[in-house]
């Protein structure tokens, strides 16, 4: 029986890791719709969108038909994978190695790169539709392996870790609408340390039930890992940051 134990991190999982993708995509997006027109802009998001939503109907109940086992090993090693890819950069970030992601600046590169291109002539804007597409659906691939791969181990962590990711959708697209610019005064590296430890905490949890290690307090287990990974990564970013990281 799935238990609130699964269900909250998965949620919580797909709802922040959408978030990041998301913003990222509506940064494009955005600086398509102002330089290119904004029935390009729309209509290759909305043709991504479509492609990510038959990816998941098709691979998420694929998956459940595989033993229980396989797949705690197979999504569990991947999303712990995933999950140490974002806290690597978030940590670098934090510690001054890295820039901070900025999309201001993003937005601004973007749209003078769509000026410099030839305008459309009448018709479609297949440069616009093309741009839009492209970054919706790379953006989106990852949020449709960590919902898959959240959802797993059951049907009811498949549409936990939909409802979060789609719940992610609907705030960055209302956000778009009302604000017109892109959300730049989001704490990106901050959701980035949280994500990272969530799918690596959760893919932990994964990983041991398909090796048969018996977590002590079940799925309460999954916090103590998540709390571990973040704790791990704050340390990291104390060890490396420089002089000029401090300021």
């Amino acid at each position: 029986m799935t238990t609130w134990g699964h269900l909250a991190p998965s949620v919580l999982a797909s709802f922040l890791a959408s978030l990041v993708e998301f913003v990222e995509a509506l940064t494009v997006v955005l600086a398509v719709g102002a330089t290119r027109g904004w029935r390009g802009a729309i209509g290759g998001t909305l043709l991504a969108l479509a492609v990510l939503t038959a990816l998941v109907i098709v691979l998420g109940p694929a998956l459940t038909r595989l033993p229980l086992a396989w797949v705690q090993l197979g999504v569990g090693a991947l999303l712990v994978l995933f999950g140490l890819r974002w806290l690597h950069k978030a940590i670098l970030r934090s510690a001054g190695i890295i820039p901070l992601h900025d999309e201001a600046a993003t937005y601004a590169k973007q749209t003078a790169a769509l000026r410099a291109l030839s305008p459309a002539r009448g018709g479609w804007d297949g440069v616009a539709v093309a741009t839009a597409f492209q970054i919706t659906l790379l953006e989106g691939i990852e949020v449709v392996f960590i919902v898959i791969a959240v959802g797993a181990g059951g049907a009811d962590l498949l549409q936990s870790a939909a409802i979060g990711a789609g719940a992610a959708l609907l705030l960055v697209v209302a956000l778009g609408l009302l604000l017109h610019r892109p959300l730049a005064t989001i704490p990106e590296n901050i959701l980035k340390f949280g994500v990272g430890a969530l799918l690596s905490g959760f893919g932990t949890f994964w990983f041991g039930e398909g090796i048969g290690v018996q977590w002590p307090n079940g799925d309460v287990s999954i916090l103590a890992l998540i709390g571990g990974f973040l704790l791990t990564a704050m340390a990291m970013v104390s060890l490396l940051r420089t002089p000029t990281g401090q300021g």
